[in-house]
């Protein structure tokens, strides 16, 4: 045989021993169920990485952007007494609280939570935050004297120039049950009725916001940090403030992503592998790369270059549980508030 044929022979071996290594060491048969209501387009690429990895086959639900967040959320309270997921990615923690108290997660401590600040995590490991948003003022960029802090929205000199997205959604539900629960109810609705008396506008969505302000029909807005890095990215005209960073400040309101392992999971053991994987430094830096541009929580890990790392950041000190409590029990209120 010449020479080149046995070198060629040898490394077809070589691969193909490679091959059957990894087929045989990988988890035969193995499947996990997950809920996701973080967006396809950022969390579908993870999961492909982690079925790719480990050869266990993900079985993926997402949440329409209509039912964002809810939608799995009522899917997994619906099927309480027969889960069919194995695990929940929510794309903020305070539905992940509403699963534990309702008894429908399961603690898991996964090695991976150790460097997780512990105010992003449940105390008894019913969920695991990972890869933040933070809550942000997007500031049109003809503005010269930005607001610095969540009560200037009803400051006089922003009469019927501000916008908020509608409080009965999303994460703007979430940051007004969060200061409730940081002021207390008579503060809550006074800064309410003070949004009503500045004629601060309502939208539908963090979206809109952001490009009604990008567009110059507003000063600023309350958004998620991803809002305004994509329009930032854009070319719009437009900066981020971070909220409440004065010494003492109250804070900003900080949006982690959760893992949740389901109690009865039909798959255990892959359950808990993919719970390790969302919550690898690498599944952050992936996510700080992307067009999410989310904020790690593992401390080392590059964000996107737009946002400060966390530890830069005055964060607002809540207790998810109590926020998750206030939301539900606030509900009546914004409804009437909004005079629905």
């Amino acid at each position: 045989m010449k020479p080149w044929l046995s070198i060629l022979a040898l490394a077809i071996a070589l691969v193909a021993s490679v091959f059957l290594w990894q087929k045989a060491h990988q988890p035969a048969g193995q499947t996990v169920v997950v809920y996701v209501s973080e967006d396809q387009v950022f969390s579908e690429p993870i999961l492909e990485d982690f079925e790719r990895e480990t050869g266990i086959r993900v079985q993926a639900v997402y949440d329409t952007e209509e039912a964002k967040s809810t939608g799995a959320m009522n899917r997994l309270i619906a099927e309480k007494d027969n889960p069919q997921a194995d695990v929940y990615w929510a794309n903020e923690p305070i539905r992940a609280e509403v699963l534990k108290q309702k008894g429908i997660s399961a603690a898991y401590v996964s090695p991976n939570a150790a460097d997780i600040p512990p105010i992003f995590r449940d105390p008894e490991g019913y969920w695991t935050g990972f890869s933040a948003r933070a809550r942000v003022f997007i500031v049109h960029d003809s503005v010269k004297s930005p607001p610095q802090g969540v009560r200037d929205y009803t400051d006089p000199r922003w009469k019927g120039r501000a916008v908020i997205a509608n409080p009965l959604f999303g994460t703007t539900t979430s940051e007004i049950a969060a200061l409730f629960t940081v002021w207390g109810d008579d503060q809550g609705r006074a800064f309410l009725e003070g949004l009503r008396r500045n004629e601060v506008a309502i939208s539908s969505s963090n979206g809109e916001s952001a490009d009604f302000v990008a567009a110059g029909r507003y000063a600023f807005s309350l958004v998620d940090s991803d809002d305004a890095v994509n329009r930032m990215r854009q070319g719009k005209p437009v900066s981020m403030v971070y909220p409440d960073q004065a010494p003492g400040g109250l804070g900003t309101f900080i949006v982690p992503n959760a893992a949740v392992l389901i109690r009865g999971a039909p798959h255990p053991d892959a359950a808990r592998k993919l719970m390790d994987y969302l919550l690898s430094p690498e599944t952050e830096r992936k996510l700080a790369r992307a067009d999410c541009a989310q904020i790690p929580l593992h401390p080392g890990v590059a964000g996107p270059p737009e946002l400060k790392p966390m530890d830069q950041i005055r964060v607002m000190q809540v207790r998810y549980a109590d926020v998750a409590q206030k939301l539900v029990e606030i509900q009546p209120l914004l409804r009437r508030w909004l005079g629905l």
